[in-house]
């Protein structure tokens, strides 16, 4: 088998991942954790699921992928308000508010669906994204426009140095009238938008139907890609591509003819496996924003 012939089929698998990491790094560039991406991909994932049943149902067709993925990345972009409130506003936990948002994603997708479906899962639609000339899917374009944009939002605007400020040091960018919580809201919900536009990805590449195992973990992946990759755009980047890498190889080895013999348990846990090496290999190298994790209160230092 040629492995070339297979670049699309990875490169499919990695972009959701990729776009979701982007975000991760925004937040935490802030100076917030947000592990709710995991749930907010799986509510962008349901939305989208809905969307174009529904559309396709009707008679709209392909014309609702572009509908499915901004609603996808508006309720994730919704729904990461509350984990806003809750670091922000509140200084709660931020660990305990994300996993509340990832048991919240788990009951309220299921409960849509019993709603909308009468059952624990949307219903399968037709035809998803398909992919074009060259075999790659539009999905991997919208990761790459997201990752340029990114980077220059992050290094080349006074709105990526404010958030990169805000994460580093927040009261010393209050002093010079940076507005910490507004940077710190921006870096949330940018976060949320782009882990709901992924699980839209997912849902409509890899599946043809929203399930409470479509996201499978991929939020926590990409979580570690932002730790992985050094809060940096391009390392982020290689570090999706590693682990998103590591889960195509449970579609493609199937096609593999000297992998064929291994039993598939084993590429499942693959990426799951290499991540977890990636950061006992990276821990104790502190790359990452002094502040991240740290709530701010204005005058309390």
């Amino acid at each position: 088998m040629n492995i070339l012939l297979q670049i699309p089929t990875i490169l499919m698998i990695v972009a959701p991942i990729l776009i979701t990491a982007i975000g991760g790094m925004f937040t935490e560039r802030s100076g917030v954790v947000n592990i709710a991406l995991e749930g907010l991909m799986g509510l962008g994932a349901c939305a989208a699921a809905c969307c174009h049943y529904l559309m396709e149902a009707a008679g709209y067709g392909r014309y609702s992928l572009v509908l499915a993925l901004l609603l996808g990345a508006f309720v994730g972009w919704a729904f990461s308000l509350i984990h806003a409130v809750a670091s922000i506003d509140l200084k709660a936990d931020q660990t305990i508010s994300g996993t509340g948002i990832n048991l919240l994603a788990d009951g309220l997708t299921i409960f849509v669906a019993q709603i909308l479906f009468h059952a624990d899962r949307t219903k399968e639609y037709k035809i998803g994204m398909l992919p074009d000339k060259i075999g790659m899917y539009p999905t991997v374009y919208i990761a790459v426009a997201v990752v340029i944009i990114a980077w220059f939002v992050m290094f080349k605007t006074p709105f990526g140095m404010h958030l990169r400020a805000c994460g580093e040091h927040p009261a010393a960018a209050d002093s010079v009238g940076i507005n910490v919580r507004l940077m710190r809201y921006s870096g949330v919900m940018i976060s949320g938008a782009l882990a709901g536009l992924s699980g839209g990805c997912i849902v409509l590449t890899q599946t043809i139907q929203y399930t409470s195992g479509t996201i499978g973990g991929r939020g926590f992946i990409a979580l570690a890609a932002v730790s992985f990759g050094r809060w940096t755009p391009l390392g982020v980047t290689g570090a999706a591509i590693l682990f998103g890498g590591m889960q195509a190889m449970g579609v493609i080895a199937t096609n593999i003819t000297s992998l064929r013999g291994i039993p598939s348990e084993y590429f499942n846990i693959l990426p799951y496996f290499v991540t977890l090496v990636a950061l006992i290999l990276t821990s104790g190298k502190d790359y990452a924003p002094q502040a991240n994790g740290i709530p701010y209160e204005k005058g309390a230092s």
